[in-house]
């Protein structure tokens, strides 16, 4: 891969990356929540569902969801209502905004690893960026399994850094936010969040 395709696909990745999304809120509910370790494992279980995303695309799932509506509108429609639900919960949670160590046990370890990843594969932003975007820095005349593992790896790095500084910002506010007076508020600002990008996720084009 030459050097300059990817810069330009860093470039690429980057605006996708740090404009925020649905990662981007659960990186912050779990800085403000779960502690460094708690982002850790969302963070992982992101990326995981992005790889998870970009193998899919080189297999031609891009290419199924530009043929079959059905196949796009069930994808849409099953990605909203996952982060419809976890506004709705954030809407009601109760739980103080204070960092605490770690999740309590290994299945709480997991869900939110597994949390992180269904976040990725449901997000409007990698869905459109995998499907539609990416293909096009593949070179064809060239083997393209390296170019994925090259492209794909930069992308998991980025997110997973991101997300990570995210968090932690969002842990050093969370005793101010934690204020018992602003919890209510807080989790409500989140929790609207989710149900709006679960909104903006029904009105996704199927790609050209």
């Amino acid at each position: 891969m030459a050097l300059t395709t990817w810069l330009v696909f860093v470039a690429a990745a980057l605006v996708s990356i740090i404009s925020p999304g649905p990662a981007f809120l659960v990186a912050v509910r779990n800085g403000m929540t779960g502690g460094y370790r708690r982002v850790a494992l969302s963070s992982l279980g992101n990326i995981l569902g992005l790889l998870l995303l970009a193998s899919a695309a080189m297999l031609g799932l891009g290419v199924m969801l530009k043929a079959s509506e059905a196949l796009f509108t069930l994808l849409k429609l099953g990605g909203a209502g996952y982060l419809v639900y976890l506004g709705v919960r954030q809407w009601r949670s109760r739980l103080p905004l204070v960092a605490t160590a770690s999740p309590a046990g290994t299945a709480s370890a997991w869900r939110t690893l597994g949390e992180g990843a269904l976040v990725a594969l449901s997000n409007p932003k990698a869905i459109l960026f995998f499907t539609a975007l990416f293909p096009q820095f593949l070179v064809t005349g060239q083997p393209l399994w390296p170019q994925f593992l090259i492209m794909v790896g930069t992308f998991m790095a980025l997110s997973f850094l991101m997300l990570m500084t995210y968090g932690a910002l969002a842990g050093r506010l969370a005793r101010w936010l934690g204020a018992a007076r602003r919890v209510r508020f807080v989790n409500r600002v989140l929790g609207s969040a989710f149900i709006g990008l679960g909104v903006l996720l029904l009105k996704l084009r199927q790609p050209a």
